[in-house]
């Protein structure tokens, strides 16, 4: 009888000590010698930090070309998420750093068969924390194992250096993106193929940005002028703007049967022909850029 006790004592707590382990807590995080920050994207239309998590997949921050400052945190997982939910993220200092406490940072929405990501607030608290010694870190119920929570850390040693030269990369970006340039109107001095100053400014921000990216699916070029002279002269001076404009996009290096040109002389007016003021709108190449 006593010895039929014990053994079921004795499952007991095996199975209690079996459940326990299970319902554990799966840590992903770098070692300290072997935490890797790498500038992953470098040029000044898009600069990315990297971190690999050895056996989960590899956290980036972002940020792109704009006229707004901007800045993205990307978990990427090798197993994206089968269901929806929420992870917390915090700021959690490691073992060599005693009496400090963690901090809330932000709540990360979790999406069905896509990434994990969060904002530019979130993710210039998460560099900075990064860069103050502390470890940001993504606590989850796995949505592949019911008993087990995930914790992913991301190792702050080794990443001052690279720090350093992401934020040097980022203060290098163009102030402005793809969208900002590509429909633009370039307007010309009375009776000649050249640019306003205004208009010079303009082609000169376009050719900053054809020299990080000439992959460019369709350039059309649509000459126009004013209708102060011969209707035959103003077609010809049309065709000369745009194929002036063609090939500065050529010596860019766009591939030239990529580039469409149209000359309309004094038709379709963007504004009635009674002053100077107004011809000088008249007087215009229109590009319309589109990418693959």
């Amino acid at each position: 009888m006593f010895n039929k006790m014990f053994n079921t004592i004795i499952c007991a707590i095996l199975v209690s000590l079996s459940a326990n382990s299970a319902a554990g807590l799966r840590q992903y995080a770098a070692k300290v010698e072997n935490s890797d920050w790498q500038l992953k994207d470098e040029s000044r239309l898009l600069c990315t930090l990297s971190h690999k998590l050895p056996g989960y997949g590899e956290a980036l921050f972002s940020s792109f070309a704009s006229k707004q400052l901007n800045m993205e945190f990307e978990l990427d997982m090798l197993r994206l998420p089968k269901s929806y939910g929420v992870a917390a993220v915090y700021s959690v200092p490691p073992k060599w750093m005693p009496g400090q406490v963690q901090r809330t940072i932000a709540d990360m929405t979790i999406r069905k068969q896509y990434n994990g990501d969060l904002p530019e607030q979130a993710a210039w608290t998460m560099l900075t924390e990064l860069e103050k010694g502390f470890w940001p870190t993504i606590y989850y119920q796995d949505w592949y194992n019911p008993y087990d929570k995930v914790a992913i850390g991301l190792n702050a040693s080794n990443f001052a250096l690279p720090y350093i030269q992401f934020a040097e990369c980022v203060a290098n970006l163009l102030p402005y993106s793809f969208q900002d340039i590509a429909y633009t109107v370039l307007n010309y001095q009375f009776n000649n193929t050249k640019l306003t100053k205004y208009s010079q400014k303009r082609l000169a921000m376009i050719g900053e940005y054809l020299k990080e990216d000439t992959d460019l699916e369709l350039v059309l070029l649509d000459g126009y002028t004013d209708s102060y002279g011969g209707r035959e002269i103003n077609k010809e001076i049309s065709i000369r703007r745009a194929v002036e404009i063609k090939a500065f996009f050529s010596s860019m290096g766009v591939a030239p049967e990529r580039i469409d040109i149209t000359g309309h002389g004094e038709r379709r007016h963007a504004s009635p022909n009674i002053n100077e003021s107004t011809r000088a709108k008249n007087r215009r190449v229109v590009i319309r850029m589109s990418k693959p």
